[in-house]
């Protein structure tokens, strides 16, 4: 079983939580508050150059460029005089997040201890959500401003966290990983993870990073790679989570929260608010999965966050089929009980979908096609939040209470995927993940199976 190789692969490496990690990860994890304040669509295209510049440059490249497009987007959008400037600065806007989410989960997942890898990277779903509370309180207080510029204070104000992770990005360290598969000397990624883990002790580690870097010295091009037999696992993986994570339906409360709460009954005030309080409460039920993630492990808070959201779009959908109709209103004590059931179904994606979301797809490739493997991760989730976003208003008119319906099936067909076909990977080393595919019941029979190496643990 996958969760009794975690526990005893893992004992191979020693070291400790450092302050040193600690600091680089919440740094890093800033670009997650970019994405959050504002996605583009040109970041589709962007995560693909961004591969290439993370393998070939490290991730610390990446997240710089990424801060310094968001940047300069924000910073045109202001100061925008005309429509080509706003759609200029929105290019770079998605060109910043693109690299961004490209760059920051697997510098995340790299930097992190292997029983406390979850935790670390689940801080980029922490600064996700912190991004996008951020932007409903600076709407819901630009919206008030009767002169007409508070569309300028909203665009502009994405330069602050832009700003902070441009900064500070300049001063993170490379990744042992990164280090080695840019041809740096061994001694000094040896040097670098002596630093993050706080132990001198870190020879297995190093063997794993340095066994993984032959491998990816054999490659030349790792988009052709990655389509090879013993790499399906993981790509369908990066397909098919980010996937999930956006037909859970989140993205349509993130943008039309305010309009789906209009539509149940509540003033526009009131409605901004309702975002506000389910971005409290995504934000503290990720920072619950931090807690859990290296506990319980992936798989569980999957299935048990799938079950939560399920069973809260039954009950909405049921509710504002039953009591909304086509062109009325929700009384106030109904509209309550739909925005404590979305509040519900925003607990289940913040405890499970929302993290690990962007948590499996960086921890599941080995190192000669990882670049690769996150850009594609990010392209899809990229894809299916542009798709999902201009697909919702027709969908909702068509489809009326059913649209909850809609993404509640979706949501119980990942849970069943997730029970049936993804192995648990707590606690097991990065460069140590193949393993996991080949004592899967179902993935060893592609990739094969590697009864030797267990025998040898």
């Amino acid at each position: 079983m996958a969760g009794g190789f975690a526990v005893a692969s893992e004992a191979r490496y020693t070291g400790k939580v450092t302050i040193f990690v600690v600091l680089s990860c919440m740094m890093a994890a800033m670009g997650g508050v970019i994405f959050g304040y504002d996605i583009g669509i040109s970041g589709l295209i962007a995560s693909f150059f961004a591969s290439s510049t993370t393998k070939a440059y490290g991730r610390k490249p990446s997240i710089i460029i990424g801060g310094a497009a968001f940047l300069a987007g924000a910073a045109l959008n202001g100061t925008a005089l005309n429509i080509y400037m706003l759609i200029f600065g929105r290019v770079l806007l998605g060109v910043g997040v693109g690299f961004a989410n490209q760059a920051v989960p697997l510098y995340l997942s790299e930097m992190a201890p292997p029983k406390y890898r979850g935790a670390f990277n689940n801080g980029f779903q922490l600064s996700v959500g912190i991004g996008a509370l951020t932007a409903n309180l600076i709407n819901y207080g630009t919206v008030k401003i009767k002169q007409g510029y508070g569309w300028r204070i909203s665009l502009s104000m994405a330069a602050v966290p832009a700003s902070i992770l441009t900064l500070g990005a300049l001063f993170l360290p490379e990744t042992p990983n990164s280090l080695i598969q840019c041809g740096q000397n061994q001694q000094q990624a040896k040097q670098m993870l002596q630093k993050i883990r706080g132990t001198s002790d870190v020879d297995a580690e190093l063997h794993d990073l340095i066994s993984a870097i032959e491998n990816s010295n054999t490659l030349q091009n790792n988009y052709n790679q990655i389509l090879q037999r013993n790499y399906r696992p993981q790509l369908i993986m990066a397909i098919a989570i980010p996937f999930f994570q956006q037909v859970t339906g989140i993205n349509v409360i993130a943008f039309y929260a305010p309009i789906v709460f209009r539509t149940i009954g509540f003033g526009e005030s009131a409605s901004l608010m309702s975002a506000v309080m389910t971005g409290v409460v995504g934000i503290a039920t990720t920072l619950v999965s931090m807690v859990l993630v290296d506990r319980v492990g992936r798989r569980p808070l999957l299935v048990a966050g799938g079950l939560v959201m399920f069973a809260a779009q039954l009950a909405v959908g049921g509710i504002m089929a039953g009591k909304l109709g086509d062109h009325g209103g929700l009384s106030r004590g109904y509209g309550d009980v739909v925005l404590v059931l979305i509040g519900v179904y925003v607990a289940g994606f913040g405890l499970s979908w929302g993290p690990l979301g962007w948590l499996i797809p960086s921890e599941i490739f080995p190192l000669e096609i990882r670049a690769a493997g996150q850009s594609v991760a990010v392209a899809v989730n990229f894809l299916f939040t542009f798709l999902v976003g201009q697909t919702f208003l027709a969908m909702l008119c068509h489809f009326k209470a059913g649209i909850f319906f809609f993404f509640g099936g979706w949501v119980a067909v990942m849970t069943a995927f997730v029970y049936v076909l993804l192995p648990e990977t707590k606690n097991v080393p990065i460069e140590q993940m193949d393993k996991v595919w080949r004592h899967h019941w179902f993935w060893n029979k592609i990739v094969g199976s590697d009864k030797q190496s267990i025998d040898a643990l």
